[in-house]
């Protein structure tokens, strides 16, 4: 548990685990969310997604109200997100701005996001916080919420997240490197923001600090920026 008031919870979501029941009816977080009433009546709800292999800050509400609260403030870009990502390559430039529209397409048993003019406008804004031995370690703060919005975002850079199974590089056999860090909810008017930060899961750690990451430096700065 990252963060729990009267609305809502933040917990510290792991890579490799789905946050709901899908076709495969195998192991998913929302079995687990009766254990989180903490005195309410009924289980907190998922406010958000994230991808089954991504970890890190995944908001719940804690009743149906707070639900529609959050609803609102994700729907209207009023969250802000940012992801560590160690990708593969590096960007063109060091920090930029992707502009796009991503659309879904299915193709036999599976689907995957594309970019096309049919499809939702998708923004990210990204800067390069490390890179070495042909790998980055990407700051990346969605300003939309598009289904696998950050991984097609790294692809299209030309550095997909390393051990992406469907943007990234074919035959990597390793976890997923994609982290929902930190997340901001103004979630009361007349209160600043709650902010949370997931700390670097075990898997992440030794890839982060090849490319700069130093814990005792996280210690002394925020991630979170005004």
């Amino acid at each position: 548990m990252l963060y729990r008031d009267g609305l809502v919870l933040v917990i510290d979501k792991p890579a490799g685990i789905p946050v709901h029941s899908g076709p495969g009816r195998g192991p998913h977080l929302e079995h687990w969310f009766p254990l989180l009433r903490f005195g309410l009546p009924r289980p907190p709800g998922l406010a958000h997604r994230l991808d089954r292999n991504t970890s890190g800050c995944l908001v719940l509400g804690r009743h149906p109200k707070a639900l529609r609260r959050l609803g609102r403030l994700f729907a209207e870009g009023k969250v802000e997100k940012v992801y560590w990502a160690v990708v593969a390559g590096a960007p063109p430039v060091p920090e930029g701005r992707i502009e796009n529209r991503l659309l879904k397409q299915t193709r036999g048993t599976g689907w995957r996001m594309i970019v096309d003019a049919a499809g939702q406008e998708a923004v990210t804004e990204y800067r390069v916080l490390g890179s070495a031995g042909g790998r980055s370690w990407l700051e990346l703060r969605p300003r939309t919420g598009r289904t696998h919005q950050v991984r097609v975002h790294c692809a299209g850079l030309g550095c997909p997240v390393v051990g992406d199974p469907v943007y990234g590089a074919a035959g990597e056999n390793q976890p997923m490197l994609l982290h929902a860090r930190a997340i901001e909810l103004p979630l009361y008017p007349a209160k600043p923001p709650i902010a949370v930060t997931a700390p670097v899961p075990p898997h992440m750690v030794a890839a982060l600090r090849q490319l700069g990451y130093s814990e005792k430096a996280e210690n002394r700065s925020a991630v979170m920026v005004a």
